[in-house]
């Protein structure tokens, strides 16, 4: 596959303070990152030959203006290079509005090039909410980012490890307030969603699985009623609709089930049902794909590592992972509005 055929995948460097640089130029060392696409950096030239500087790897950089412009050769990253961090106060590790304005703009850079058909997918590296706010960025994270400058309304988180795809009826809730969202309509509703969104992917003949709440699925009432009154109704209701759901199936088995190909994807009733299985299976290749946008998107799951930023010690493997599903699925994607 020669390099004009391979989809062009932007990666948005991440706070400059943190690991994103790091992973980016160890992933970019990697030759099988260019044996299925052509990956283009969207950041800082001096930061990332900073990350080499502590990493001991040795490549060039080629900036460039336009992605059509780009080699995409192993031994050369190219990068649309903003120049927006001053290098001489950038401080690796802590948080900096500087850090925070930049991580935005690469993203918003990215997300240009994608709207405009330039660029196949994103794969995006860690931002950090403090430095967001620190240069008054009015989002906490991608997600929210991203559903603003494409205009997205409640944008839909999919995670892959391996062959498993895990998809989230709620997130970012308390689990008393999570299980009060479990209405049947919302899972009817998600389940059409999933199944759109599988769709988009290029994924045919899907079939979901709803996972249980209750230990045993709550053994006919047994251990809760949740099951009975909203989950299975919301299936039933999917279904009618004709969508390939079934369930719900005990959580101690759905995803084992989903791992070993029986299930295209489940939905996970809440927060740490879905990311306990999915790092159990794999921590460092559960990859974070948004559904729901005009064009791909995938990401690492791991934070800046403020921590360790600097040092030379943080894995490239999911970001190669990121990079690389972004790559398996921008041939057959279809945008949200096809």
């Amino acid at each position: 596959m020669s390099a004009q055929t391979k989809p062009i995948i932007a990666i948005p460097m991440g706070d400059p303070a943190g690991i994103g640089p790091e992973i980016t130029v160890k992933a970019l060392n990697n030759p099988k990152i260019y044996e299925v696409c052509s990956p283009l950096v969207i950041g800082h030239s001096e930061v990332l030959k900073m990350a080499m500087n502590f990493t001991s790897i040795s490549l060039n950089i080629r900036e460039i203006k336009d992605p059509s412009d780009g080699k995409y050769e192993h031994g050369t990253i190219d990068v649309i290079s903003l120049n927006n961090v001053n290098v001489d106060t950038l401080e690796m590790g802590k948080v900096q509005a500087q850090c925070g304005k930049a991580a935005y703009e690469y993203i918003e850079t990215a997300v240009h090039l994608a709207l405009n058909g330039k660029v196949s997918a994103l794969a995006t590296t860690p931002i950090n909410k403090e430095s967001l706010k620190a240069a008054n960025v009015p989002f906490i994270g991608h997600t929210e980012i991203l559903a603003a400058l494409t205009n997205t309304h409640d944008p839909l988180t999919m995670f892959e490890v391996r062959n498993m795809r895990i998809f989230f009826l709620t997130r970012h809730l308390s689990l008393k307030d999570a299980i009060a969202a479990m209405t049947k309509e919302r899972v009817c509703d998600y389940l059409i969603r999933c199944d759109q969104a599988l769709q988009r992917l290029g994924v045919e003949n899907r079939k979901i699985a709803v996972a249980a709440l209750n230990p045993h699925g709550g053994e006919n009432g047994l251990f809760g009623r949740e099951e009975i009154d909203e989950i299975l109704p919301g299936i039933q209701m999917a279904q009618e609709k004709g969508i390939n759901a079934v369930g719900p199936i005990p959580a101690d088995s759905v995803f084992h089930h989903a791992l070993n190909g029986r299930y295209d994807a489940v939905l996970s009733l809440y927060h740490d049902q879905g990311h306990i299985a999915a790092k159990m299976a794999d921590f460092e290749r559960t990859i974070s794909i948004t559904n729901g946008l005009p064009f791909l998107r995938t990401s690492v799951d791991h934070g800046t590592a403020f921590d360790i930023a600097g040092k030379g010690i943080a894995s490239s493997v999911s970001m190669e992972e990121a990079i690389t599903l972004a790559a398996k699925y921008a041939p057959k994607f279809q945008p949200s509005w096809a």
